[in-house]
């Protein structure tokens, strides 16, 4: 190995840790907005609507070495593809991080009126999402199609879940036509989670264009782990 390539297997090496750095910032923020809104926390509620900048620096560390081995290393084949994965997975994981500052922000307006139900469906489709989130970085990081595969099933569950959250908020807006503004933002952050789960399903595609060259985008192409030369895994078990 010259130094040239030496070079090159350190520096995506340290691309990875620092994608996991961010991956676990935004899942951090994700969870501290939630749990902000189920205790009914306000102040905890604006930090995490104010604490922004430790992500933005990470994001835009991990952007300037992507464009500097681009630039420098002309990489080829697989860590060419790991290059421009993580440009893309870092703008995801920053998505999420805006997503958990608009949770946030919903929280705030929720808690300014009496609650509409008991919080019980949101923080399980939370939950989920914040395992798909965990468990795409960590594809990324294992390069392990297998569990990014697992992450694309995830999603239609988490679909379900919000499906369900809209049917028994909507309920309580037509029976109780004051209950409409606050279950309003039950529905956005219900959507919003719905929206960390796409990011993770991004990151997962992601990881699996990067492992074996196919692009599973839209879901007209995905393959089953097997198709890929990976031992089948056993089907997740839905949080619900």
């Amino acid at each position: 190995m010259n130094n040239d390539t030496r070079h090159l297997v350190v520096e995506i090496e340290r691309l990875r840790a620092d994608l996991l750095t961010m991956g676990r910032l935004a899942e951090e923020r994700l969870r501290e907005a939630m749990d902000s809104l189920v205790h009914r926390n306000l102040e905890a509620l604006r930090a995490v609507i104010g604490g922004d900048a430790r992500m933005d620096r990470v994001h835009v560390e991990i952007d300037h070495q992507c464009f500097t081995l681009l630039a420098l290393q002309q990489p080829v084949a697989t860590d060419l593809r790991t290059v421009v994965a993580a440009l893309k997975i870092a703008t995801d994981l920053e998505r999420v991080a805006d997503l958990a500052v608009n949770i946030a922000e919903a929280g705030l307006r929720y808690l300014h009126h009496p609650p509409v139900k008991p919080l019980i469906d949101l923080p399980r489709m939370a939950t989920l999402a914040m395992k798909m989130l965990s468990e795409a970085i960590d594809a990324f990081v294992r390069r392990d199609l297998g569990l990014a595969h697992g992450v694309l099933r995830q999603d239609d569950w988490l679909d379900g879940l919000k499906g369900q959250i809209f049917r028994e908020t909507l309920t309580f807006m037509l029976s109780e036509p004051r209950r409409i503004e606050p279950a309003t933002d039950l529905i956005l952050i219900s959507r919003h989670l719905e929206r960390v789960g796409d990011h993770a399903t991004n990151i997962a595609e992601d990881v699996i264009f990067m492992v074996s060259g196919r692009d599973v985008r839209h879901g007209s192409h995905r393959l089953a782990p097997e198709d890929t030369g990976e031992r089948r895994r056993s089907t997740p078990t839905p949080i619900v």
